[in-house]
C-alpha cells in the first residue's frame, strides 16, 4: 500500500469513471444499442410503428452480425434487434432495454422480421459508433440518432420537428477528457487509497453478475463451449480456470443468454475479461474482500486507460486491453509494486497486441481465453523481473509510452484493416 494520495479532483474523476463505465447490460452492447435507439424512437412516436429503417456504421454492423439478440428466441442481426426494441423494449432501462421483452412476444418479433417490417442500411463516415433509427406510422414519424457511445442520443426528431440536436462527437470528446487523467501510477495509488464505500456497490455488482453468467456458460451449452472445453481437456489448474471462467461468460453472452453483465468500456466481453480472472485468483489465494475490490478497481481502470486512446470500437480486439488489466491486477493483488505492474502491462500488450476484432460472435470466447493466457504469462514474467525492452517493436522504456503506441496503431493504423474486415463480412 502506498502512502501517496491523489488530489481531490483526480480522486472524484476516477470514481466517476468507474460509475460511468461499469454499468449493467443485457446482451452484446452493439445490438442492444440498436434496440435502445429503436425503443426510444417508438416512444417518441407515441404510437406503434408500422415500419422502421435503421442506419448503422460499419463497426456496429460488424458487431451485430454474428451474435444472438437476447429474448428473441435465437434471432441475429440489426433488424432483429430493432424490432425487439420496438415490440417489447423499455427505453428507460438503457442497456437493459430488452429485459422487458416477454416470451410471448418472440413470435411477433419473428413475424415482423420475416415480413420486412425493418430495412437496414450501412451508414458511411468516420464515426465508428453511429446508429440512426427512423420509425413510421401513417404520416407520423420519429428519428433517433446515437453517436460516440452506446446510449449517447444526440438527435431526436418527431414529425419533422427537432426535439434534441447536439454534437455527439463533441460530447464524446468531452467525455474522453476525463479518462485522459488516467495513468498507471495514479491508478495504483487510487486502488491503494480509495474508500471502499465509494466503489463497493459497483465492484460487488460486477462480481455477482459476471460470476453468475460465467457459471451459466460453464453449466449450459452455448456457442462452441470454449470454457467447458478448456476445463475438459486442459485440466483444472488455476491458469486454466481463470481462462475458462472468462471464456464461459462470453460463450453464454454471445449466444443470447438473458443474464446481464457489468461492462467495461462499452463491452460486456471486456467487463468479464477484466474481472473473472482476478476473482478466480483471489479465490485461489484466499485474498480478502478488500484486496479483491482494490484489485478489480485497478483492473478496470487499466483496461479503460488503454481503451481511451483506442476508442470504443476498432479492429483491435478489446479483450487484449481487458486481459492486460486483469494480469496487472493479479500482480497487484499478490503484492507487486509499480514496476512489477508496469512489466505485466508491457509484457501483455507487447505479446498479443495484434489480435484483430472481426465482430462480436461466439469465437470471442476463444480470443478472451488467448488474451487471458497471455496476461497470466505476462504476470509470471513480471514476477521474475522480466519485461520486453525499449525498442522491441512498439515497446518503449516507459509503460505509458507503450500504451500510447498501441493506442495509435489500434485507432489510426488499423482503420484500413477495419474496412477490409467489414468488406469481407458483408460480401464486398
Amino acid at each position: 500500500m502506498t502512502n501517496a494520495r491523489l488530489d481531490a479532483k483526480t480522486y472524484r474523476t476516477y470514481v466517476e469513471i468507474l460509475k460511468k463505465e461499469l454499468i449493467p447490460a443485457l446482451g452484446c452492447t452493439e445490438p442492444i444499442a440498436v434496440a435502445y435507439a429503436a425503443a426510444y424512437a417508438a416512444a417518441v412516436l407515441k404510437q406503434r410503428p408500422e415500419r422502421a429503417e435503421v442506419w448503422c456504421s460499419g463497426n456496429i454492423v460488424k458487431n451485430v452480425k454474428g451474435v444472438v439478440v437476447p429474448k428473441t428466441g435465437g434471432l441475429k442481426g440489426i433488424d432483429a434487434a430493432a424490432i425487439a426494441g420496438i415490440v417489447g423494449g423499455d427505453a428507460k432501462a438503457g442497456m437493459q432495454v430488452l429485459e422487458a421483452v416477454k416470451d410471448e412476444q418472440q413470435a411477433e418479433i419473428r413475424a415482423l422480421l420475416t415480413g420486412g417490417f425493418c430495412r437496414t442500411h450501412l451508414l458511411l463516415g468516420d464515426e465508428t459508433l453511429h446508429i440512426i433509427v427512423k420509425v413510421f406510422a401513417g404520416e407520423a414519424s420519429a428519428e433517433v440518432s446515437i453517436k460516440g457511445s452506446h446510449t449517447n442520443i444526440c438527435r431526436v426528431v418527431r414529425d419533422g420537428e427537432v426535439l434534441i440536436d447536439r454534437d455527439g462527437t463533441a460530447k464524446q470528446e468531452a467525455a474522453a477528457a476525463e479518462p485522459s487523467l488516467l495513468n498507471v501510477r495514479d491508478i495504483i495509488t487510487f486502488a491503494d487509497t480509495v474508500k471502499l464505500e465509494d466503489i463497493a456497490p459497483i465492484i460487488s455488482e460486477q462480481i455477482d453478475k459476471n460470476t453468475r453468467i460465467s457459471e451459466e456458460g460453464l453449466s449450459g451449452h452455448y456457442g462452441v463451449g470454449v470454457g467447458r472445453t478448456l476445463l475438459k481437456y486442459a485440466g483444472t489448474d488455476l491458469r486454466t480456470r481463470a481462462k475458462a471462467r472468462a471464456a464461459a461468460g462470453s460463450d453464454a453472452r454471445m449466444s443470447g443468454c438473458a443474464l446481464p453483465v457489468i461492462i467495461n468500456s462499452g463491452s460486456g466481453n471486456q467487463g468479464m475479461t477484466a474481472s473473472l480472472p482476478v476473482i478466480t485468483y483471489a479465490e485461489a489465494f484466499e485474498v480478502g474482500r478488500d484486496r479483491l475490490y482494490r484489485a478489480l478497481v485497478l483492473s478496470n481502470l487499466i483496461a479503460i486507460h488503454q481503451k481511451t486512446s483506442i476508442g470504443k470500437l476498432s479492429a483491435f480486439c478489446g479483450a487484449v486491453s481487458a486481459a492486460c488489466g486483469a494480469g496487472a491486477a493479479i500482480t497487484y493483488m499478490l503484492g507487486g509494486d509499480y514496476e512489477a505492474i508496469s512489466r505485466t502491462i508491457t509484457n501483455a500488450i507487447g505479446n498479443v497486441g495484434g489480435i484483430v476484432c472481426d465482430g462480436a460472435k461466439p469465437s470471442c470466447a476463444a480470443k478472451i481465453a488467448s488474451a487471458v493466457d497471455a496476461a497470466i504469462m505476462a504476470h509470471h514474467l513480471a514476477v521474475e523481473g522480466q519485461a520486453f525492452s525499449d525498442g522491441e517493436g512498439l515497446v518503449t522504456g516507459d509503460v505509458e509510452g507503450t500504451i500510447a503506441n498501441i493506442g495509435q496503431v489500434a485507432s489510426q493504423g488499423m482503420k484500413s484493416t477495419d474496412l477490409e474486415i467489414l468488406k469481407l463480412m458483408v460480401g464486398g
